[in-house]
C-alpha cells in the first residue's frame, strides 16, 4: 500500500516543481497586501502626541523660571525632541514609534521587483523635509509677524516676501488636500513628503493581527454608568435626615455623659453668642444665602450674627444705641428649650424635622431638641408675661401647665421697677422681643 502512494508522489513531483517555478517568477502577478489607512493615520497622531508629552514638562519648567523663555525657546525644544525621536526610531529601525505601535514600517519599491528598507541618504532627506523645513517655516512666519511684514507698503520687499510666503502656504495646503484624497483612495502615501520620496508604510509582518483591546472602553463605560447613577440617586437623598440618623445611631452606641460632665460642659449651639433680641435661624439663613460675587457683602452677612456679641456678655442687648438689630424677631415664639425665634423660621424648621422623620429640631443656641413651641406674649396691663400654645400639635411637650407666667413683685410701682423695659409700637400692648430690653437674666 505504501509503494502505491510513493509512486503517485514521485509521479507528481515534476508537475509540482513547474507550478512552484511559475509562482516564483517575476512575471506572475502578486496580490497587493491589504493597506490599512486607519493605522497610518493613528501612527501620525501617536507621534504628535508623543512629542507633546515630552515637551510639555520642559515648557512648564521654563515658564516657572521665566515666562518669556517658554515662548522664546519652545520651537527649539520641539525641534530637539523630534530630532532625538527620529534618530532612535526612523533612523535606527525604519519606523517611527507610532508606526511601531501600529505594526508598520517604511519601505521603498525598488525596480518594481519588491520592497526594501529606505537607504540612509533617503532618510536624511526625509528628516530634513519633515522636521527642519517646518521649523524654519514657523520661525520665519513668527519673525514676519513680529516685524509687521503684512502691514508694509505694497512696493516693499518685506510685503513681497510675505505675499510669496502666503502663496507657498496656500499651495502646500491645496496639495496636502489632494494628497489626502488620493491617500483615502488607494492608501499608499500618507503625506506629500512620502509621495515625493516614494516611501510608504507597510505592515512589518506578513500576517498582521489587529487585536483591539476594549478594556479601556469597558472601564470608561462602567465609570460613566456609575456617575449617571449617582446623579440620579443623590437628589433623592436628604443629607440632613441621613446626618440626624447617623447622629442618633452613634449617640445610642456611645455611653451617655455623667451629670457632672453635663454641668461642667453645657451644651452650646452654633449661634449661642447671638443677642437674645435676634433670630438665630434668620442669622443662619443669611450666612448660607450669601452673594459670592460681593466679597464684602458675603463677609459682612456671615459675621453680622457674631459682631454684636464679640465684646459684650451673651445676655446683654447691645443694639439699643446702634439702631435696628441685623436679624430682628418677628412674631415671637418660645421653643420648648426656652429660646425665642420667629414664628415662620421656627415653623419651617419643625415641619422640616417632622418630614424627615426625626423626633425634633436641634436648637441653634443650646443644641437641645425642640419638640414644641408656644406664642410668646406680653400683657402690659397686668405686667404678666405669658405664652399661649400655637405650635407643637400632638408632640407638644410644654414646660409648664400650658401657659407660662412671669410675675414681678415690684410691678405695683409701675414699669420703672420691672425686670424689663417695655415699649410697644402697637396699640394692643403686645410687642415682639425686639421692642423691649432685658435687664435681668435671660428667659
Amino acid at each position: 500500500m505504501s509503494s502505491i502512494w510513493q509512486q503517485a508522489w514521485d509521479a507528481a513531483q515534476p508537475h509540482l516543481h513547474s507550478i512552484q517555478d511559475v509562482l516564483a517568477s517575476p512575471a506572475f502577478p502578486r496580490p497587493n497586501p491589504r493597506i490599512i489607512r486607519v493605522g497610518q493615520l493613528d501612527a501620525e497622531l501617536l507621534d504628535a502626541e508623543l512629542v507633546h508629552i515630552l515637551t510639555e514638562p520642559v515648557s512648564k519648567a521654563l515658564a516657572t523660571v521665566n515666562a518669556s523663555m517658554k515662548a522664546q525657546f519652545e520651537p527649539e525644544l520641539a525641534l530637539l525632541v523630534q530630532l532625538v525621536l527620529y534618530r532612535f526610531s526612523v533612523w535606527s529601525s525604519g519606523a517611527s514609534y507610532g508606526a511601531m505601535l501600529q505594526g508598520l514600517r517604511y519601505s521603498v519599491t525598488s525596480s518594481g521587483l519588491g520592497c526594501e528598507p529606505p537607504r540612509r541618504r533617503l532618510l536624511i532627506i526625509h528628516g530634513v523635509l519633515t522636521i527642519l523645513i517646518p521649523y524654519f517655516r514657523n520661525r520665519l512666519h513668527a519673525y514676519a509677524l513680529s516685524h509687521a511684514w503684512p502691514d508694509a507698503p505694497a512696493s516693499d520687499t518685506r510685503r513681497r516676501a510675505w505675499a510669496a510666503l502666503t502663496s507657498l502656504e496656500t499651495a502646500h495646503g491645496a496639495f496636502s488636500l489632494l494628497n489626502f484624497v488620493a491617500f483615502l483612495w488607494n492608501g499608499r502615501y500618507r503625506t506629500i513628503v512620502d509621495r515625493f520620496l516614494v516611501m510608504r508604510l507597510e505592515p512589518s509582518q506578513a500576517l498582521l493581527k489587529r487585536d483591539v483591546s476594549y478594556e479601556f472602553m469597558n472601564r470608561q463605560m462602567v465609570w460613566h454608568a456609575f456617575t449617571e447613577f449617582l446623579l440620579f440617586l443623590l437628589p433623592l437623598i436628604n443629607p440632613r435626615s441621613v446626618a440626624r440618623r447617623l447622629t442618633s445611631t452613634f449617640s445610642s452606641i456611645l455611653p451617655a455623659p455623667s451629670p457632672t460632665q453635663k454641668l461642667r460642659a453645657p451644651k452650646r449651639g452654633k449661634y449661642y453668642p447671638l443677642p437674645p433680641d435676634q433670630c438665630a435661624i434668620c442669622a443662619e439663613n443669611a450666612s448660607l444665602n450669601v452673594d459670592l460675587g460681593d466679597a464684602a457683602g458675603a463677609l459682612a452677612s456671615y459675621t453680622a450674627a457674631f459682631s454684636a456679641s464679640s465684646n459684650s456678655d451673651v445676655g446683654d442687648n447691645n443694639t439699643e444705641g446702634d439702631g435696628e438689630p441685623p436679624y430682628p424677631i418677628t412674631t415671637s415664639y418660645l421653643a420648648s428649650c426656652g429660646h425665642i425665634y420667629c414664628y415662620a423660621c421656627l415653623a419651617e424648621r419643625m415641619l422640616r424635622a417632622a418630614d424627615d422623620g426625626s423626633c425634633g429640631w436641634t436648637c441653634l443656641r443650646c443644641a437641645e431638641e425642640v419638640r414644641s413651641a408656644d406664642r410668646y406674649k406680653l400683657e402690659s396691663e397686668s405686667g404678666n408675661l405669658g405664652r399661649s400654645s400655637m405650635l407643637g400639635g400632638a408632640e407638644n411637650e410644654s414646660m409648664g401647665d400650658g401657659e407660662r407666667e412671669r410675675s414681678d413683685a415690684e410691678s405695683s410701682q409701675g414699669d420703672e421697677g420691672s425686670e424689663f423695659d417695655f415699649s410697644s409700637e402697637f396699640g394692643s400692648g403686645t410687642g415682639s422681643l425686639g421692642s423691649y430690653t432685658f435687664t435681668g437674666s435671660e428667659a
